[in-house]
């Protein structure tokens, strides 16, 4: 894994995302959760406000990211640690940190947590799965209504659509033949 590791913090996260047709039927989500996120300007950091739509709990976190190196095979896309907030600890450091936000609902399908996005990515739905370990991430089918696998596509990060107008979302999607109403 070009020698990325995890530690006693750090994971090593390997996830692949997949470009969906369609929100999934709502028989089918186990769980509904409005996600906030705030990617710190000029860092690796996400500022998140996750809140379970079914019973308005929230949990807040403080995530870096630190990317694989480039060329690194597979689904391992760098490492990630969380630190989890207060509520207030949340709202302290959102007043005090820029950046842009990224609302969505992240629907648990499992094995797949499928992002329904709003504002100017309104009609993009990608879908995620998480892997302990790179066989069952090479050995992943993706799931019905799969449209295009996005893993290696960086345009189609938090970080990138964070920053990203309808725009530049169409022409991200029109290379995948999807068209924006």
């Amino acid at each position: 894994m070009c020698g990325l590791t995890g530690g006693k913090y750090a994971r090593v996260e390997r996830e692949r995302r997949f470009l969906l047709d369609r929100v999934p039927a709502p028989g089918s989500v186990i769980v509904a959760r409005r996600i906030t996120d705030r990617y710190v300007d000029g860092t690796r950091l996400r500022l998140r406000r996750a809140e379970r739509l079914d019973t308005g709990e929230c949990t807040y976190k403080l995530t870096q990211k630190l990317p694989a190196p480039p060329g690194t095979p597979g689904a391992v896309q760098g490492l990630i640690t969380n630190l989890y907030l207060s509520e207030e600890e949340y709202a302290h450091l959102l007043a005090a940190l820029p950046g842009p936000e990224l609302t969505k609902t992240r629907l648990s399908v499992p094995p797949l947590g499928v992002d329904v996005f709003e504002g100017p990515l309104s009609g993009l739905v990608l879908a995620e799965a998480e892997f302990e370990n790179a066989e069952d991430a090479e050995t992943f089918v993706p799931p019905p209504g799969c449209i295009a696998e996005l893993t290696t596509d960086q345009h189609f990060t938090g970080g990138q659509l964070a920053r990203a107008d309808r725009e530049e979302l169409r022409e991200g999607l029109a290379e995948y033949g999807v068209a924006l109403p």
